[in-house]
């Protein structure tokens, strides 16, 4: 046969078909060479394709490198953060590396340590698995980062979510920041804006305004969340703008924005609505609040961000009622409630069954405001069974209320509520406390998880907070709970296995605190 001049077509043909039914191309070996004769024609036939161009060169990155015990302990928690699930949905005794990273990059941030170039790549997949890792990750992984997630469609995550800090203009270089925002990626954009604000408001928000018009709606409204920072009366005529907004979300948060400026005339707007709507009422045995929620929502009130249309299950007046109260100055209330103080306020009885309502919608003022006194108030005293005494029976509305506290007194709070009531209720209220946790809310945790196990009681139902325990305690609480790491006697009714579980769960814990102690010691040293 001729296998230096058969087509491609009849090579692959005769292969599929066999050289037993297709004679004319010969034995199987000159087969093969035709084939090889024909692989090398059709590869020396390819046009070579034009090269690419070449990316430029990745920023430089001037912050200190990571010490090296820190370098190896963020390469193990990487490689930790896919391990498979311990057989059972047990966790074992060892600590879970993969939830130490986010406490691992925060230290590494405080620090201002550069990223080792060489773990980018892993780091970059690491947040773009897990959403909750990516504003550590992107500031630590700093411009070298942003530069690399250009190169990666996978990564484009980071280029809306990238903080940009670290390849940021100096904020009072006008040139070079005219420059970035007329030409940077929108998350450098973002956190360009961030810094002018922080640098000169004023130059912020002008920045904002020059290109407002064209900017796209959601990008004018995070652009527009970004003031929240160092918000004053000076924004409030860009804000009244934005109240016309072609973007109903915009219209919303500028309006949002206006009502936590007290002084604003959209505040003052809600505060005569909202007034026309609760009163005090002395007709009876004692003083009572009465409310009489709108009857409509006007054209003005929705310019004002009121929205008309309630969420399925809530009625149309009393939706509208407590956007009304939720937007109005807190310093109305005294007025309106003949000079009461927050505490004697949240006191009073409220008529019609509009309480819940009522104080719901001053939770949300108190938050928007953050004023300490009105959440004092709202909270109630923590060792009062929920429910009961003045104050808001949600934990949703506590945490919140909580978060505007200082950080030691929100601390001692929810400390007191612990003692007073166990831990089955206060893993919301916990998530708001400032890690570490203070010494008494430490210890309060710890002596109710103890409670827990001399009680017999079921120690999975305690797996969220010995999980929080274990990224939140301080590590010094460590040789306090070395007592609890023994299997305890299991007494009568207590949950099968549960001793041998409240050993191990308790073993991992010190093991942690362990880990995150050497951890903080590696970063710093």
């Amino acid at each position: 046969m001729s296998g230096s001049t058969s087509s491609w077509e009849e090579l692959v043909t005769s292969a599929l078909l066999g050289t037993d039914r297709r004679p004319a191309v010969g034995r199987p070996e000159e087969l093969l060479d035709a084939a090889a004769t024909q692989t090398v024609r059709r590869r020396a036939g390819l046009v070579p394709a034009r090269a690419g161009v070449r990316p430029q060169a990745a920023p430089r990155d001037e912050r200190p490198e990571l010490p090296e015990a820190a370098r190896r302990r963020l390469a193990m928690l990487l490689a930790d953060r896919s391990a498979p699930a311990h057989a059972g949905g047990r966790r074992g005794s060892a600590p879970d590396l993969g939830e130490l990273l986010p406490q691992w990059l925060a230290i590494a941030n405080e620090r201002g340590l550069r990223a080792p170039s060489e773990l980018l790549p892993t780091l970059l997949d690491a947040a773009r698995a897990r959403t909750d890792l990516r504003p550590q990750t992107l500031t630590f992984a700093g411009p070298r980062g942003l530069w690399l997630a250009r190169l990666n469609p996978e990564w484009r995550f980071a280029l809306r979510g990238a903080s940009g800090s670290a390849a940021l203009p100096d904020p009072g270089d006008s040139e070079s920041v005219q420059l970035l925002w007329e030409e940077g990626l929108f998350a450098e954009r973002v956190a360009l804006l961030a810094a002018v604000r922080a640098y000169d408001p004023e130059a912020g928000r002008a920045l904002l305004a020059a290109t407002w018009a064209t900017e796209r709606a959601e990008d004018r409204l995070m652009f527009l969340d970004s003031l929240r920072d160092g918000l004053a009366a000076a924004d409030e005529p860009f804000l009244e703008r934005a109240l016309a907004d072609r973007s109903r979300n915009v219209r919303a948060t500028a309006a949002e924005l206006l009502s936590a400026l007290p002084g604003s005339a959209l505040a003052r707007r809600m505060a005569q609505r909202a007034t026309s709507c609760v009163s005090l009422d002395r007709t009876g045995d004692g003083p009572l609040v009465s409310v009489e929620a709108p009857h409509e929502c006007d054209a003005a009130m929705q310019r004002d961000g009121v929205a008309p249309r309630p969420p399925a299950g809530r009625g149309e007046r009393s939706w509208w009622l407590g956007q009304l109260v939720e937007s109005a100055p807190l310093d109305t209330w005294p007025v309106r409630l003949g000079g009461r103080t927050a505490r004697d306020i949240v006191a009073l009885p409220v008529a019609d069954d509009w309480g819940d309502e009522l104080h719901a919608a001053w939770c949300r003022a108190a938050v928007r405001q953050r004023d300490a006194e009105w959440s004092r108030a709202l909270l109630g005293e923590p060792s009062a069974p929920p429910g009961e005494g003045a104050g808001t029976a949600s934990l949703a509305e506590r945490a919140k209320l909580l978060s505007i506290l200082a950080e030691d007194e929100r601390a001692a709070w929810v400390a007191r509520f612990i003692s007073a009531h166990g831990l089955s209720e206060a893993f919301q209220l916990l998530g708001v406390c400032v890690v570490p946790w203070a010494g008494a809310l430490g210890r309060a945790v710890v002596d109710a998880l103890e409670i827990a196990r001399d009680a017999g009681s079921y120690p999975w139902s305690f797996s969220g907070v010995m999980g929080l325990a274990e990224r939140c305690l301080d590590p010094s609480e460590s040789p306090r709970l070395e007592a609890l790491t023994a299997t305890p006697p299991e007494g009568e009714g207590a949950s099968p296995g549960a001793g041998g579980y409240w050993a191990e769960a308790f073993q991992r814990l010190v093991a942690t605190l362990r880990l995150r102690a050497a951890m903080r010691d590696e970063l710093c040293g």
